[in-house]
């Protein structure tokens, strides 16, 4: 049990101080250098560039056909970049064949070989690079052991649940001890809770190992959970790079704003913009919007306010101050989630907002109803301002 908590404790340390990307002196293992990929006349990644450092764990993330799993391809060896380079400890990949570089890939569908068991199966790829007999017994060994499948070494691939052959398929990337792993869609095969699961033994897997993990996925909650750095993409374009908290805080732009979880998204006019402030007007509420953020913008410009259901409150009762970040409407449809309830609420101007609150106790004195007047209220700090 001590050994346990000391162990977490310095999973804990290092990801607390884990921030080589705001080094300026820090090389990157992996760089995308003005990447361009076409299919034809079709564009799949558009003038990417971006830097990838030893130890982390990185997430491509994005809706289909953005152009992740073609820089993952990339970067493994698949596909070759029609214009700008992919680097790896600073050498240039262009022309270096799949099999020479010190990177594997863990697909979606596992890909195990049926025929072999377990062991065989993560032995493949030791066997491949000529390893003696000896060493690659004790390399299953050690793999069976990290993914905790020890009693199920000569099983074969239909015998073992999902959660289980997802860990011998992730066992047998590993075996070969490459520089950077791949991981497209990894958990996409697994139900919900399992998948939550797996992602945290992810993530303390990839800190225990001191490897570099890249993993595309379109599930924002995982990209979220495992990564301590997302680039969100679209149409084949990088729209914003920073850790998981940055991209949910502050969105860049109402794309990033609109794809990472639930967002209220309200079309507003800049009344100013001063000492940290920025005031906007509109159709939705006469009272007006004060946001605590500095902004480039003019009196005038049209701005929208990003703003999360859970940053809003939600009362029967009028506040103490209307004055201003406060909105007046009816309850359209109410969602209970258990651990929280969604209320959608109608504007008078037919616009409307989802609003979250924790159900806390097992028992409401006075709910929250269908149709019931409401007033939603917002501290300044709860908005942000986008401009593009």
């Amino acid at each position: 049990m001590a050994t346990e908590k000391a162990r977490t404790q310095t999973i804990g340390a290092v990801r607390r101080s884990f921030a080589p990307w705001t080094d300026p002196a820090a090389t990157p293992l992996i760089r995308f250098d003005n990447v361009v990929k076409r299919f034809g006349e079709f564009t799949a990644v558009d003038h990417v560039s971006i830097d990838i450092y030893e130890r982390e764990f990185f997430a491509l993330l994005g809706p289909s056909g953005c152009g992740k799993t073609t820089l993952m391809r990339m970067l493994a060896g698949f596909e070759e970049p029609t214009e700008g380079r992919v680097l790896l400890a600073g050498q240039d990949l262009a022309g270096v064949p799949p099999y020479k570089r010190p990177v594997n890939m863990m697909f979606q569908s596992y890909a195990l070989f049926p025929h072999m068991s377990v062991a065989d199966n993560i032995a493949f790829g030791p066997k491949q690079l000529g390893m003696p007999k000896g060493e690659i017994a004790g390399r299953v060994a050690e793999m069976l052991k990290l993914v905790k499948l020890e009693k199920f070494a000569q099983r074969k691939p239909h015998q073992l649940s999902g959660g289980q052959r997802q860990r011998v398929a992730l066992a047998r990337s590993l075996a070969t001890r490459p520089k950077v792993l791949l991981l497209d869609e990894p958990l996409g095969a697994l139900d919900k809770k399992l998948r939550e699961e797996t992602q945290f033994e992810l993530m303390d897997l990839q800190m225990e190992l001191g490897m570099t993990f890249l993993i595309v996925t379109h599930d924002q909650e995982e990209a979220m959970t495992v990564a301590d750095r997302i680039a969100v993409m679209n149409n084949g374009v990088l729209v914003q790079v920073a850790p998981p908290s940055t991209i949910y805080e502050a969105p860049a732009t109402r794309y990033v704003a609109d794809f990472i979880g639930d967002v209220n998204m309200l079309e507003c006019k800049v009344e100013s913009c001063a000492n940290g402030d920025v005031r906007l007007a509109s159709s939705v509420t006469p009272a007006p919007i004060e946001i605590a953020q500095s902004v480039e913008a003019a009196a005038g410009d049209t701005a929208w306010l990003a703003i999360r259901p859970e940053k809003m409150r939600i009362s029967l009762d009028a506040p103490a101050d209307m004055s201003r970040n406060c909105f007046t409407g009816e309850i359209w449809d109410i969602g209970y989630l258990g651990d929280l309830s969604i209320y959608h609420v109608e504007l008078p101007c037919g616009t409307r907002i989802k609003v979250s609150l924790p159900n806390q106790s097992r028992v409401v004195e006075r709910p929250i109803s269908w149709e019931d007047k409401v007033f939603v209220t917002f501290a300044p700090s709860a908005g942000v301002v986008l401009t593009r």
